[in-house]
């Protein structure tokens, strides 16, 4: 602005506002006029829009209409993503204006949690007894977090901590505040809750399921506490002489104590309810901020970490709870989640440094509480091999032996993977509401970066959403900054995040209870392990991939790869991929060590007997049936496969390692799915494109493949007819004798009909035979065993394998009349007219018309035809065998007519065979000689009677037609009393064309017209009262 805007500027502010700034601008108005005054010596003026300075408290102007107008309206969108961006983006305002220490980051957080908790869905999803949304609850735990670390601000006064946590009870105090537990589900009935008196009676059906929920959760919260208080009792007797302030909290190096969710200072259920009993509130989503307001910082070993890098101590301290470890460095023992919220804090509030400065002790400490319970594991596993030497196992264990890492003395329960007495750390690191590996590892990283100038600055609070994406892709570049004040060198912050996350990634954890816990520890662990993968490798990272790796292996049931684990651990599969693949380079043995370790699931290893009603997959039914559900366990099962399939890929040139995994595998997959999945991938790297085939590896895929056979030959799976398929081109890749292996086992692999359809047909074609360039004698190897597979098939099950068998057969004079014997002795009592009569058609089609007769003759002893079946689908059958009689002869038409007019009763079908049969002359006049009934296959020339000229065709006066004429003749007069009986006016018209072709054939008989005659009499004398119909009758035919 120029002088005269400046001027006006002025004047109008003091017009406006002339009451509050009159007395300070009459004030500033006389030091200006003063010559000497402090206002004229010092030049310019201040910038009102700059801010405080550095040290001062940071106070701007918060419009809070604005903000709580915004976030209704972002929570009224429901879950769409730019209102979930947009929210995300103002949780991101927070934690800028607490770093750059504006005094309004509490207020608008406050602001923001007074309309979350005023969401109108709250109310609804409580109503209803259901979840909220995932992206809800995702908002919700940034929520919580942020309050976390909000009241953990190590400047703040007490007063403030007061006011907060005032604030943060009469919250937990809302009805429709969400729990800590996002699959929590427990129906109060507390007489200040009044909203739930009035609930729907839709859900009293849920009250059994609400019940059984509630006693769950009581039983798991009754057991956490009795552990905790245990672990805590016996921990602050171990910390009293080390710290001065009760708040230096417990320490975590038994692996099983881990910081719970639920932790200290939390609403406790009462001891004495018994099982029954309801239990008191749960834990909302404000109570870990609760928790943190206790916390204090005032331990004098905490402010020396915090203040300087050089603090140590020149006593070595050898006790694996003390404050210093055996090189002076300081250590900090507190639960893992509550040391990661104070460097959040740190971080938050702009104490770089000594955020940076305590998250190094805290990886300090958890490695050397990795190495305590490595080295108490070996001494338990020492003391119980000298106490039992004969080497049973105790009958808690399973006898399973571990692949890797084995002194040979397998049958030891010091080697049993699994044990259902090992401790069961449901305190898990990676899935945590707080993150706390993922916030030290981006604290130690973030001091590793490279700093780039051209690459884009962290968008500020302050700046539009949006603006972060432009380099989200762009991905961090780091290097090596050694640790200050350290005595190692090789320690440096990345090698110290990489450490840490390697160490929560492969801590030993339960699987929690509820789809959303589950859902959220695989995602934490998905993104640890991308940020990972974002750091090139280098000589020092791979030192600590080997180390870490080693210690995995041999920390026993505290590490996720450690030997005795609880059954119920969350497997390692993703996580030991990634070690796999960069260990493979530098330590392969190693890195195969770690896979095949990983490839345990033991949970559904207790179960692999079961009985498979669901396609190779009993166990995952069991474990959605069981409690706690596996939700996430198809996840887990394809990481599982995943795994596995690398490791193949990786080991195809070498003989001894593939068969090692390819045992892995077939012991540690359950899932015919995941399995066959695995075959396919080995078979896909087996036969490359371009390159070299690898048949030590293709021999693997079809062993994996007749193990998919084996588990889904008695269960029902929707991809076997695929799995058979792929199994037959897998053998055919390997060779004749994989072929020939298939065929003679086939009862261990296929179902009868799978046999002689898919496997030996397609086997025997001549595009396999092409393909494998076979010669003569291998030909008729597999011809042979095609044979005998297609007549043990055939005896099995003849209704489905029979035709099969005989095309199997045909080449072979005596394996195709067993064939043939096969089906005429299962004919009476097994099989249906329609697969005698497709049999018989393909007798007839190879050139055996008396077999097919015989066939066919079977066959219409099975075939019923009531008067109004004139659309059966055996019709058309019937015509073809009463027209192959006829073209046999007179005495094979005179056997067939009986059996036609016994079992059928449609006039329509009769009179049509009838005709047919007069048209020409029966076959037997024939001059040629019938054809020979051997191995030689030529044409039938029943079709052809040109022969016989002078035969005259068949008499309807005289047998076999006679019969069929008078069996006709009687179906027409049953049918036309029958369909009068029911008839409508709608049906007039097709009752009138089915008189005329009756009438057509009572006229073949001697006294036809005569019939016809009296049966139109009887009509009109029985039903008179249909009048219109009587007069149609009268009208065509008089």
């Amino acid at each position: 602005m120029d002088r005269q805007q400046l001027q006006k500027f002025v004047q109008y502010l003091i017009s406006e506002h002339h009451t509050e700034v009159l007395p300070t601008a009459q004030k500033l108005a006389d030091e200006i006029l003063q010559q000497r005054s402090e206002i004229n010596q010092i030049p310019g003026a201040p910038d009102p829009t700059a801010g405080a300075s550095a040290d001062d408290e940071h106070s701007w102007h918060l419009d809070e209409e604005q903000v709580c107008e915004q976030v209704k309206s972002y929570l009224s969108q429901g879950g769409y993503y730019n209102a979930n961006k947009q929210l995300n983006s103002l949780f991101s305002k927070v934690r800028e204006m607490l770093r750059a220490q504006d005094s309004n980051g509490a207020r608008m957080l406050t602001l923001i949690t007074e309309q979350f908790l005023s969401d109108p869905r709250l109310q609804m999803w409580r109503n209803q007894g259901t979840p909220m949304t995932d992206k809800c609850r995702q908002l919700w735990d940034q929520l919580g977090s942020l309050w976390v670390c909000i009241v953990l601000n190590p400047n703040c006064t007490q007063h403030e901590k007061q006011q907060w946590k005032l604030l943060l009870e009469k919250w937990t105090l809302i009805d429709v505040c969400p729990p800590e537990d996002p699959d929590f589900r427990l129906q109060e009935n507390h007489s200040h809750r009044d909203s739930y008196v009035n609930r729907d009676r839709d859900r009293d059906r849920d009250r059994y399921y609400q019940d059984r929920d509630r006693d769950r959760y009581a039983d798991r919260e009754r057991d956490r506490r009795d552990r905790r208080d245990r672990d805590r009792e016996r921990e602050r007797d171990r910390n009293r002489a080390a710290y001065d302030s009760s708040d230096s909290s417990e320490d975590d190096d038994d692996g099983d104590s881990s910081y719970s969710p639920r932790n200290s200072k939390r609403l406790r259920l009462s001891g004495s309810h018994s099982k029954s009993s309801l239990p008191a509130l749960p834990r909302t989503i404000f109570h870990r901020a609760l928790d943190a307001v206790g916390m204090s910082w005032d331990n004098m070993h905490l402010k020396n970490i915090l203040s300087s890098d050089t603090y140590c101590s020149h006593v070595p301290d050898t006790t694996s709870s003390g404050s210093f470890n055996s090189q002076g460095q300081p250590l900090w023992h507190e639960p893992i989640p509550l040391c990661a919220a104070r460097v959040d804090s740190l971080r938050s509030h702009g104490h770089m440094e000594a955020a940076l400065r305590l998250a190094v002790s805290v990886v300090r400490t958890m490695k050397q509480q990795q190495l305590v319970a490595q080295r108490r594991w070996h001494e338990s596993q020492q003391a119980s091999s000298s106490s039992s030497n004969n080497g049973k196992c105790q009958p808690s264990c399973k006898t399973t032996p571990c692949t890797s890492r084995c002194t040979g003395q397998c049958n030891n329960h010091s080697c049993s993977t699994t044990s259902i007495t090992a401790p069961a750390n449901t305190d898990c690191w990676v899935g945590h509401p707080l993150d706390p590996i993922g916030c030290l590892f981006d604290t130690l990283a973030d001091a590793s970066v490279i700093p780039d100038d051209q690459r884009p600055r962290t968008p500020s609070y302050l700046d539009i959403v949006g603006m972060e994406e432009q380099h989200n892709n762009i991905r961090p570049r780091y290097h090596h900054v050694p640790v200050v004040g350290s005595r190692d060198r090789s320690e440096t912050y990345l090698t110290l995040a990489f450490e840490v996350a390697l160490i929560g990634l492969g801590q030993q954890r339960i699987m929690p209870v509820g789809l959303y816990a589950q859902e959220k520890a695989c995602k934490q662990e998905d993104r640890l392990i991308a940020k990972l993968q974002e750091i090139e490798l280098d000589n020092s990272l791979i030192a600590v991939l080997r180390r870490q790796a080693i210690i995995l292996l041999e920390g026993g049931p505290t590490s996720g790869l450690g030997i005795g684990i609880h059954p119920e651990s969350i497997p390692m599969h993703t996580f030991a991929r990634f070690l796999f693949l960069s260990l493979l380079s530098c330590y392969p043995d190693l890195a195969y060590e770690v896979g095949l370790r990983a490839m345990r699931l033991p949970l559904l290893e207790e179960h692999e007997d079961s009985d498979d009603p669901l396609g190779g997959n009993a166990s995952s039914s069991l474990m959605m049936s069981r409690s706690p559900r596996w939700f996430t366990l198809g996840h887990i099962e394809t990481q599982q496969c995943t795994l596995s399939s690398t490791m193949l890929s990786a080991a195809k040139g070498e003989v001894m390692r593939l068969r090692t995994v390819l045992e892995s595998s077939q012991r540690h997959i359950h899932s015919s799915s995941h399995l066959f999945k695995l075959a396919q991938d080995a078979f896909r790297f087996a036969t490359p494109e371009n390159g070299p085939r690898h048949p030590t590896l293709l021999s693997v895929a079809f062993e994996l493949g007749l193990q998919v056979m084996r588990m889904t030959l008695s269960s029902l799976n929707w991809r076997r007819r695929e799995m058979v398929r792929w199994l037959v081109t897998c053998a055919t890749e390997v060779g004749v004798d994989a072929l020939i292996s298939i065929m003679q086992n086939w009862y261990q692999f296929f179902t009868a009909t799978e046999a002689t359809g898919p496997v030996a047909t397609t086997i025997m074609s001549h595009s396999t035979i092409m393909r494998l360039n076979l010669s003569f004698s291998q030909q008729e190897e597999l011809s042979g065993c095609a044979r005998t597979l297609a007549l043990q098939c055939a005896t099995k099950d003849p209704p489905n394998c029979a035709l099969n068998a005989l095309t199997l057969c045909e080449n072979e004079a005596m394996a195709f009349e067993t064939a043939y014997q096969i089906v005429v002795d299962a004919a009476s009592h097994i099989m249906t007219s329609s697969q005698l009569f497709t049999i018989a058609r393909y007798m007839e089609h190879r050139g055996y018309p008396t077999r097919a007769y015989k066939l066919a003759m079977l066959a219409m002893k099975n075939v019923h035809l009531a008067y109004n079946q004139d659309t059966h689908p055996a019709i058309n059958d019937i015509h073809w065998a009463c027209a192959l009689s006829h073209s046999l002869g007179k005495t094979e038409l005179s056997n067939m007519i009986p059996l036609l007019v016994k079992n059928v009763q449609c006039a329509t079908v009769l009179s049509d065979i009838l005709r047919r049969c007069s048209m020409t002359a029966p076959g037997i006049s024939c001059s040629h000689p019938p054809p020979l009934e051997t191995g030689k296959h030529h044409s039938h020339p029943h079709r052809s009677r040109s022969c016989a000229p002078g035969i005259k065709p068949l008499s309807y006066d005289r047998p076999p037609l006679r019969q069929l004429l008078e069996a006709a003749v009687a179906a027409y007069i049953n049918t036309t009393h029958s369909r009068l009986t029911h008839i409508s006016p709608r049906h007039y018209g097709d009752f009138i064309d089915f008189l005329t072709k009756a009438r057509d054939t009572f006229v073949l008989a001697h006294d036809g017209h005569a019939q016809f005659t009296q049966l139109i009499e009887n009509m009109k004398v029985a039903y008179k009262g249909k009048k219109k119909l009587m007069f149609l009758v009268k009208e065509r035919f008089g």
